[in-house]
């Protein structure tokens, strides 16, 4: 099967590539390095000629209000060249909860994303996933000074970014679902705790400061972030830190 992968040189781009390349299948990295441009259309029509799935795990360069722009514009390129192309199965990543945080900005754009695709004329699938392991840093690195860690109570399910490969992958090379697919990690963490387990396990000093108002999960209520009903993934936060990509990550 061959399989256009755009945004194929990112952290789960690349991977699928390599995943099913590696189970037999033909999937080619498509990314502006390689001459695609998602927001002028450039090499799109090459990208999709001949393959039977597109799987857009392209991300916005900004999680502001801009985003959803980013979407509208990249979203109606990707779809124009798949159906041109003859592609019968467009898949998308997105998050899980994503439709229960209308007060961020990048949610909001992720839902339009979802609804073009959704209403574009492919038979496609949506892979929504939690946030990944491999973001944790960054996350604590929003609110963050010298010596601590401010970080609110928000549950999160973190999940490998590995294991959304392989649920990526899975879905790509299935029937369309045309519908969402959930998937996420183990283990719910508040996030506070989240970070005091990793700042611990790394043997960072840094103090986590309970503060229901730091960063961008602040603005989340309640569990919408977790889902308890999901594809459960199989790696547990605890062994991904064990391996020694997560610490190069850190």
């Amino acid at each position: 099967m061959k399989v256009a992968v755009i945004g194929g040189t990112g952290l789960i781009g690349s991977r699928v590539v390599e995943h099913l390349n590696a189970a037999g299948h033909e999937a080619v990295p498509h990314a502006k390095s390689t001459g695609v441009d998602i927001l002028s259309g450039r090499g799109l029509e090459e990208a999709m000629a001949g393959a039977e799935v597109a799987v857009d795990v392209t991300n916005s360069p900004t999680f502001d209000a801009a985003s959803p722009d980013f979407f509208r514009t990249s979203v109606g390129h990707l779809l124009a060249a798949a159906e041109k192309g003859g592609v019968g199965h467009f898949v998308v990543l997105s998050i899980v909860g994503v439709d229960r945080v209308p007060e961020l900005d990048y949610y909001r754009a992720k839902v339009l994303q979802e609804n073009l695709v959704a209403s574009g004329g492919i038979p496609y699938s949506i892979v929504r996933a939690t946030q990944f392991m491999e973001f944790v840093d960054t996350i604590m690195s929003w609110t963050a000074d010298a010596g601590s860690v401010r970080l609110p109570t928000t549950p999160l399910q973190p999940i490998a970014a590995e294991d959304v490969t392989t649920a990526v992958s899975d879905v790509a090379v299935g029937s369309p679902l045309n519908g969402i697919q959930n998937i996420a990690g183990p283990d719910v963490f508040p996030l506070d705790e989240l970070g005091r387990y990793t700042l611990s396990r790394k043997g960072d000093g840094r103090t986590v400061v309970t503060d229901p108002t730091a960063g961008m999960f602040a603005a989340v209520e309640g569990d919408a972030l977790t889902d308890r009903q999901a594809l459960l993934a199989p790696t547990h936060y605890s062994d991904w830190l064990d391996r020694p990509t997560a610490e190069a990550s850190g």
